[in-house]
């Protein structure tokens, strides 16, 4: 017997006023998805346990059979195992996105989504100016990427908001606060003046697209503890596709 686990992660969207408060989901037209629900059973799981965050990060780990509450520290540490980046003692990393601001408001969370060959060209730019023995940057995909910080677990205790729940927003209202934000506030703003002029965002602003004015830091996470493999804790094999960082983490 094979099994096949399709996620659909996200696709139910919000509803759009402009066309009469229905989602993008119910507006699309959904012959496949329509057959699955027909021709089998349909019902409701609790994915996310009581008390945690309703995110992907601890939804999918419930999918794939591990239990949130044992395995679950954060996303930052699941998305820096996808890029085989190893989290050790004292170590923290955050999810660190390539955003552009405008007159003080987040006016993109993605910097329009960058392509990986300019946004790789600014972690670079970062690392140059800022990485030390605390502090590296590590390229992902896009506009997403890694921050690992040493030396400051405090951090971990900051309420940070993730970028894309703020677009619009007065990001002096957002920006990390609490316990252990001075450092990660610091941070963000010497990356200002690193991205402020670099070639990439002079080429950006000559075409008219979002610049990446700061680093958004969130999702902030420390060593995640050891997973059995899905093949010791089922005794069954399994392969994984995705184009998120996140599942290519827990797999």
């Amino acid at each position: 017997m094979k099994y096949l686990l399709l996620i659909t992660d996200g696709a139910a969207g919000w509803p759009l006023p402009d066309h009469g408060g229905k989602t993008c989901l119910e507006l699309a037209r959904t012959p496949n998805l329509d057959a699955l629900a027909r021709e089998g059973m349909a019902g409701m799981v609790r994915t996310v346990p009581e008390g945690m965050e309703p995110s992907s990060a601890c939804a999918c780990m419930s999918l794939l059979g591990y239990d949130p509450r044992v395995y679950y520290k954060g996303r930052g540490s699941i998305e820096a195992r996808s890029m085989e980046l190893p989290v050790g003692p004292g170590e923290v990393v955050f999810r660190c996105n390539l955003v552009s601001v405008r007159d003080g408001r987040m006016d993109s969370y993605s910097c329009g989504y960058i392509g990986n060959e300019e946004a790789h060209e600014l972690v670079a730019a970062l690392n140059d100016a800022l990485g030390d023995e605390e502090v590296s940057f590590h390229p992902g995909i896009s506009y997403r990427h890694i921050c690992k910080i040493r030396g400051h677990e405090e951090t971990l205790c900051a309420r940070c908001t993730p970028a894309h729940d703020i677009p619009g927003g007065v990001i002096e209202e957002y920006l990390p606060a609490g316990d252990g934000s001075d450092y990660l506030r610091r941070l963000m703003a010497r990356s200002q003046a690193v991205l402020a002029d670099h070639p990439v965002n002079r080429r950006r602003r000559e075409r008219g697209e979002p610049e990446a004015t700061t680093i958004w830091l969130f999702w902030g996470s420390g060593q995640i503890p050891p997973m059995p493999s899905f093949y010791e804790t089922y005794g069954l094999r399994a392969a994984m596709t995705s184009g998120v960082d996140l599942l290519l983490g827990l797999a």
